[in-house]
Order: C-alpha cells, then structure tokens, then sequence
C-alpha cells in the first residue's frame, strides 16, 4: 500500500479569520492548499481520487482543528503562514488490526434506481441501516449494531466552485468495526468513504480494539 501520512491543523482565531473560513467550501480551500497539486484538470473531473481526506474537529473560541490523512505529506510551511499542521508517516501495520473503534462523518445518499439521481438518507434509523450495509458491501468491514451511535445529522448549504449552490447532509457516526475484507478497508481508510469527501466527509478516525488476554 502506498505510504499514508497522518496530518493535524490547528488554526487559532486569527488564523481562521485570515484566511475567511466561513463554510466548508472556504475550508476544502485552505486543507487542499496544504499539499502538492499533483492531478491534472481533467483527472480532477474525472474519479481519480484527490489522495487528501479530512475532518473537521470543530473548535470554540480559540480555534479549530482539521484531522487529514494523505498519500502525500502536506508541503514544508513558510514564515508567516497561518495555522500549524503537525504530520507523520502512518505505520503500515496500523491497518492490520481484525477490530477497530470509529468515528466517521458521512454523507448518507443512495441512487434512485429510476431517476439516477443521489437521494438523500434522512433519521438515525434509516442512517443506521443504510451505513451497516454500505460497510459490508462497500467498504470492507462490518459494523456491531449494538455499539453503533448516530450522534448528530446536520444539512449545510453553501456555495462552492463557481458559486453552485451545494446542499451536503452529514451524519456524524461512531462505533466498534470488523474488517471483513482487508485490502478494500485499506482503500476505504486511504481514500475515504462515500460521497461529499472534498467537503469534510468520509475520513474513518479510527483506533485499534487490542484484546487483553489478562482480562
């Protein structure tokens, strides 16, 4: 598996301010711009994936923290540049674990069979389901549904390139996962899942279950 890079931006209040993040358009701008710009314009139109995933953490007064996983480390910082981003290599062994706990933000869709358009997955039942059955169909893993949590669903507006108007629905989902399928978990954590990833969505933020045999 190519080489992922784990990666924390933290912005202070003067910092967010700077650079004018005000929605998560404005957002994608300032992480993209972290690291080299390695695709084409065409293959940016087309479903090569951006090799760049993150979260937004949020933040209060102070500040706010973006958590990014990449397939490349972000570029070297220059005096004067807002925010600090603190990087490191991601062992490959991180991913060989059978159990995992999580926590992701996801953009609940599904295609409409007749019309081919994305419909958007609305309450945390239906969320729910809809997530158990992508991870197991999808994405390479299977989800405990006793541990499962939908903590909130929120819907964002706001305008994006070319000033299209862009309605995105995030859940925010935590949990305990099995890796059912090892190399599509890989590529679920290197390239994220589902849709609306250029806009904060689909990072798996995950932590390894170690089983105590003393317990």
């Amino acid at each position: 598996m190519t080489e992922l890079y784990a990666s924390a931006l933290h912005l202070d209040r003067k910092a967010v301010k700077a650079l004018k993040i005000t929605d998560p358009y404005s957002l994608h701008r300032v992480v993209y711009s972290l690291f080299p710009d390695i695709r084409t314009e065409a293959e940016k139109h087309s479903h090569i994936q951006s090799g760049i995933v993150y979260a937004d953490q949020g933040g209060d007064f102070h500040g706010r923290k973006v958590l990014m996983v990449s397939d490349r480390p972000p570029m070297e910082r220059v005096d004067g540049q807002y925010g600090d981003v603190i990087s490191k290599p991601i062992a490959a062994s991180f991913l060989d674990y059978p159990r995992y706990r999580f926590k992701v933000q996801v953009n609940p869709v599904r295609k409409d069979k007749q019309t081919g358009k994305r419909v958007a997955i609305k309450g945390r039942a239906d969320t729910a389901d809809w997530f158990i059955q992508r991870a197991l169909n999808s994405w390479g893993f299977e989800v405990d549904p006793l541990h499962l949590q939908i903590d909130a669903i929120e819907v964002q507006q706001f305008n994006g390139q070319n000033n299209r108007r862009i309605t995105l629905g995030k859940a925010h989902i935590q949990g305990q996962l099995t890796v059912t399928d090892p190399q599509q978990f890989q590529n679920s954590f290197k390239n994220g899942i589902g849709k609306g990833r250029a806009f904060g969505c689909g990072l798996l933020q995950i932590v390894p279950i170690i089983d105590n045999p003393f317990v």
